[in-house]
């Protein structure tokens, strides 16, 4: 069973930066592609970014644009999401998600195909 757990949220002023963390534990921990989800106040939770293990294809959501960008440090048994001029619509939960495959799924939504999450970590972007 993997277990993951996000840190790096906070409260960061419109235009500022933070970088989220992934560590997974478990058997295996670099085997699996991991997807970061949103849950933004009064939206269903949608996907941001993934990445696939190894860690050579990554996908971002359209909103993203290109502010965003996704890592795996395999010998720290983590996936980073360093988020760059975060928008105050930018706040929400962050959580990182795994499926049972090494390859992004076709379309970042949850599913019951994603068997391990973490707990999730606050993201507010405010002035």
């Amino acid at each position: 069973q993997l277990q993951l757990r996000e840190s790096g949220g906070g409260l960061v002023h419109p235009g500022g930066s933070l970088r989220l963390s992934c560590e997974a534990s478990g058997i295996n921990p670099n085997y699996y592609a991991i997807t970061w989800f949103r849950q933004v106040p009064g939206k269903e939770r949608e996907g941001v970014s993934c990445i696939s293990s190894p860690g050579v294809y990554t996908d971002y959501a359209d909103f993203v644009n290109g502010r965003f960008t996704i890592s795996r440090d395999t010998a720290k048994d983590s996936v980073y999401l360093q988020m760059n001029n975060l928008k105050p619509e930018d706040t929400g939960v962050y959580y990182c998600a795994a499926t049972k495959w090494r390859l992004c799924p076709p379309v970042m939504r949850p599913s019951s195909d994603f068997t391990s999450w973490g707990p999730g970590t606050q993201v507010t972007v405010s002035s």
